[in-house]
């Protein structure tokens, strides 16, 4: 009696082989992609992190906020400053708020000029005051830590901590912000 061993792979075999592969690059391809997203517009928070750090260390006064702020935002043909992901990081003027506008060319599928906010927060006992707050006289001679609340289109995580006084929402949509920002 003569034994046949099986060569190869079945007709069957390679299909579902091909099939199962299929269903993986289905579900992988779009949370890839949503994952490089994401990573360009975390780009946008170090681009801003110059900003935050002048603000933290600068603006004393309601004065010296404003004027930090025109300087800021004249560099770069008044765009504050840029890169390959981001159009603008600017500094308002009034309150400190940091706006981070995209590049939807060359991050992807976000909406035009999207947008992230930073809105610094002083710590003023057990709670936080909008720095603009802060440095009104009813806070004169207060000091304390300077926190930052970050908003998407939703702010979820500043209003938890109580930091969404003021806090302008953003336009970039929450699930391709960093988790602060949601």
């Amino acid at each position: 009696m003569k034994r046949s061993l099986q060569k190869g792979f079945t007709l069957i075999e390679l299909m579902i082989v091909v099939a199962i592969i299929g269903i993986l690059a289905a579900v992988a391809l779009p949370a890839y992609q949503d994952y490089t997203i994401r990573a360009r517009v975390t780009e946008g928070l170090s681009v801003a992190a110059d900003a935050k750090t002048q603000i933290g260390t600068s603006a004393t006064t309601a004065t010296e906020l404003a004027a930090l702020a025109a300087s800021w935002n004249a560099q770069g043909g008044s765009t504050g400053a840029t890169s390959k992901y981001v159009s603008s990081v600017l500094m308002d003027d009034a309150t400190g708020e940091i706006t981070v506008t995209y590049n939807r060319a060359n991050v992807g599928t976000i909406p035009d000029n999207a947008t992230l906010n930073l809105k610094p927060f002083m710590s003023v006992g057990s709670t936080f005051v909008a720095l603009d707050t802060a440095l009104a006289a009813a806070y004169s001679g207060e000091t304390g830590a300077i926190d930052w609340a970050c908003a998407s289109v939703a702010n979820t995580v500043a209003t938890a901590r109580g930091m969404d006084a003021g806090l302008t929402a953003g336009t970039l949509p929450a699930k391709f912000a960093p988790s602060e920002c949601r």
